[in-house]
């Protein structure tokens, strides 16, 4: 059994909101080659197993799996398809190697959102068929219901989540990946277009193509391919019923228990002290500071004042999405997980230029698949 696992090679492409120049398979290998060179190691005799994450109905064909092998140089090898984000990718491949019957596992992730004429229609496709999906409600119609009840049960303000939006974007100024970097106003972010009430569309994240490719290593691999591993401290998940009758929609208490299991894996006993910064979901900019409490950050309706203290800015005491998140660089689909984790890793390795953190050694990345699932990952990482 391998103990310790290391995240030893990264590579991304695309990262656009249009990119019909090339196919998804073309930026999966784009990917690919950079993630593989990084990590030093060739696919096709060091890659033992490769994982992938995708969803059907955004890719338009079944069994996605089949699609995936010739880009990845996975061609007779083992390909395991999950049914989840990015981070549960991540979770995939780390449970792989901790059973000692791998070394080297490669994991992709992937959005090519720009072929999809009906996003939210697609999407909705997710509710249950019989109880929810004849209402005809999409995707930022439930999201809308969500945070209604968070900010009535928190006492969370529009204000306070519109500052996320201004935090968020702002920080993308210093991201050349980002897609939406804007320096915006609090003011201007509430006058912005409204999309399901309360719900403003400049607090949905964009949809942009792109794909992030990894190479995870046991540490007898790691210590021989690289100088900068990152190691894998602890991974946690959860995943609940999609029925919109039965979930609390205040709270988020599958994503409490993905934190607490990746927290007692990773030894963690206060968050706010023993974790350096956060790369988390910011879907809708109301699942930033909701997800902060469920993570144990703060107290259940501290995270909007916290945010307006500054707390979660690049220079204050926890910063958060420094990246500038989904609402900055855009949303990547299923692989907007491994977005995450990747710009968690480039932090570690001190690799993030322009919006890198001074002397971080711990950091944490969460997503969450979108709606309507009650469905969350939780990775945490060290240099």
């Amino acid at each position: 059994m391998n103990e310790r696992v290391a995240i030893v090679g990264a590579g991304w492409s695309g990262f656009r909101p249009r990119t019909p120049e090339v196919s998804y398979k073309e930026m999966m290998y784009e990917a690919a080659v950079r993630a593989y060179a990084d990590a030093g190691v060739d696919p096709r005799r060091d890659v033992e197993s490769f994982v992938t994450v995708a969803e059907d109905f955004h890719e338009g064909v079944s069994i996605f799996d089949e699609y995936v092998p010739d880009q990845l140089g996975a061609a007779l090898k083992s390909v395991h398809t999950i049914t989840g984000d990015g981070l549960h990718g991540v979770a995939t491949a780390y449970m792989l190697i901790r059973t000692g019957m791998f070394d080297v596992v490669a994991i992709e992730g992937h959005s090519k959102a720009s072929n999809l004429l009906t996003p939210e229609g697609v999407s909705s496709y997710a509710q249950d068929p019989v109880l929810n999906r004849p209402l005809g409600l999409n995707t930022h119609f439930v999201a809308g219901l969500e945070m209604h009840r968070y900010l009535h049960e928190s006492g969370t303000e529009q204000e306070q989540c519109a500052g996320v939006v201004v935090k968020n974007r702002r920080n993308a100024l210093k991201n050349p990946l980002a897609s939406f970097p804007a320096d915006l106003t609090v003011n201007e972010v509430l006058e912005g277009p409204p999309l399901a009430w309360p719900l403003g569309h400049r607090e949905t994240a964009g949809h942009v193509d792109g794909a992030v490719v990894m190479v995870l290593a046991s540490e007898k691999k790691a210590s021989l391919l690289s100088e900068k591993p990152v190691w894998i401290l602890g991974a946690g998940w959860c995943n609940g019923s999609a029925s919109l009758e039965s979930r609390d929609w205040g709270r988020l208490p599958y994503l409490e228990k993905a934190a607490r299991m990746a927290y007692r894996q990773a030894g963690i006993k206060d968050p706010w002290d023993e974790i350096d910064f956060a790369e988390i979901d910011d879907t809708y900019a109301y699942r930033e500071l909701q997800s902060l409490e469920a993570l144990g950050v703060c107290d259940f309706g501290d995270a909007g004042i916290l945010l307006e203290q500054g707390a979660f800015d690049p220079e204050g005491e926890f910063p958060v999405n420094v990246s500038g998140g989904s609402l900055g660089v855009g949303h990547l689909l299923d692989g907007t997980g491994l977005h995450r984790a990747l710009e968690t890793v480039l932090q570690l390795r001190g690799e993030a230029g322009a919006r890198q953190l001074e002397g971080v050694e711990v950091g944490l990345a969460q997503s969450w698949r979108g709606v309507p699932t009650t469905s969350a990952a939780v990775v945490v990482l060290s240099n």
